[in-house]
């Protein structure tokens, strides 16, 4: 009887071992809580950061995955959240926050006439080059960088040429298209772009500066149905992915080295290369539905170049002060951008 006993006692505790062993093989050691915003259906939330995901549980052989969750806060606190380690990661606009990032203007000034994509990795390889000691990602990771494509001209009412948006109420998320607004001698409306929506719809705004994707996913094509587009469009605004130090910290350094090997430039590539793709769609779209879309002439194009006379120079003088060598750094981002050849994903 004693033999029976041992024996089943034997077998129960190998039996709690091995199915304890296998729950915690089937589950993830760490979930790596993306805070996030826009709508569920932006390529960002659709394609980018389950993408970003797919590639950390492989790279960690499914000890750590992501989870989106949405309303954890404004965009522009999202930064704050990781740095102080309520959520594990995030993303945002730099120009939400004018005052702590002034270096990746750099990437929005207009005039390079790039893709999404080359400017994103173009942007991640000169701030590894340049802006390491400026401070400004201090309390964060940086797991990447990337530019949203041409920023167009989209208004309530027609125009038929740029000249007219003087004195309209333009809805700007601010940083370069602020002060490209400024130039145009728009009246400037700050808004994060999940409410841009409500603002034109009651008409606290006659139009916005925005990527084409947004025209269909965020349904602006519904109250800004006229488009003018300016090639190379007005500029390109720069985000940033970060990670939480306190999160990558509880993590073994072989996991740590994973996540890393994923992100940087990779990731980069990945959310430009998306953004360009859903500007594609967003285009394609509004025509489809509509929408009024005119090139911009050759008058109204020499008459935006000359608004913009001096940009880089006023950005160069505002990023020395940050002790970078701004020059020269926006003449390697240029010549990293206009000689971009893809990279595999």
């Amino acid at each position: 009887m004693f033999n029976n006993l041992l024996k089943t006692s034997i077998t129960g505790f190998v039996t709690y071992v091995c199915f304890s062993s296998m729950s915690w093989a089937s589950g993830p050691e760490h979930v790596l809580r993306v805070g996030t915003w826009l709508s569920p259906t932006h390529t960002m939330n659709q394609n980018v950061l389950p993408t970003w995901g797919n590639w950390i549980e492989e790279a960690t052989d499914g000890r750590v995955t992501i989870k989106l969750e949405y309303d954890v806060g404004h965009p522009k606190s999202l930064i704050d959240l990781v740095e102080d380690g309520a959520i594990a990661a995030s993303w945002t606009f730099h120009g939400y926050l004018p005052g702590r990032f002034l270096l990746p203007q750099m990437a929005e000034l207009p005039g390079a006439d790039v893709g999404a994509e080359a400017a994103s990795v173009a942007h991640w390889r000169i701030n590894e080059r340049f802006f390491q000691k400026s401070g400004e990602y201090d309390g964060v990771e940086v797991a990447g960088l990337f530019v949203h494509g041409p920023a167009q001209i989209h208004t309530t009412t027609p125009i038929a040429s740029i000249k007219e948006l003087k004195d309209k109420k333009i809805r700007v998320g601010g940083g370069t298209a602020s002060e490209i607004g400024e130039r145009l001698g728009i009246i400037g409306v700050n808004a994060p772009a999940n409410k841009a929506y409500e603002m034109l719809s009651q008409g606290v705004a006659d139009g916005i500066f925005m990527q084409m994707d947004m025209m269909k996913v965020g349904r602006f094509k519904d109250v800004a149905p006229y488009t003018l587009k300016i090639p190379g469009g007005l500029y390109l605004g720069s985000f940033g992915i970060f990670l939480s130090p306190d999160f990558m910290d509880g993590l073994s350094e072989k996991d740590q080295a994973a996540i890393r090997s994923v992100s940087g430039e990779r990731l980069s590539a990945l959310a430009g290369r998306s953004w360009a793709e859903a500007d594609k769609i967003g285009e394609a779209d509004i025509i489809a539905s509509g929408s009024q879309v005119i090139d911009a002439s050759a008058e109204d194009i020499a008459y935006f170049n000359e608004k913009i006379k001096g940009m880089d120079e006023q950005w160069i003088k505002s990023a020395n002060s940050r002790g970078v060598d701004a020059e020269a750094a926006l003449k390697a981002f240029r010549n990293e951008a206009e000689n971009y050849q893809p990279i595999d994903l």
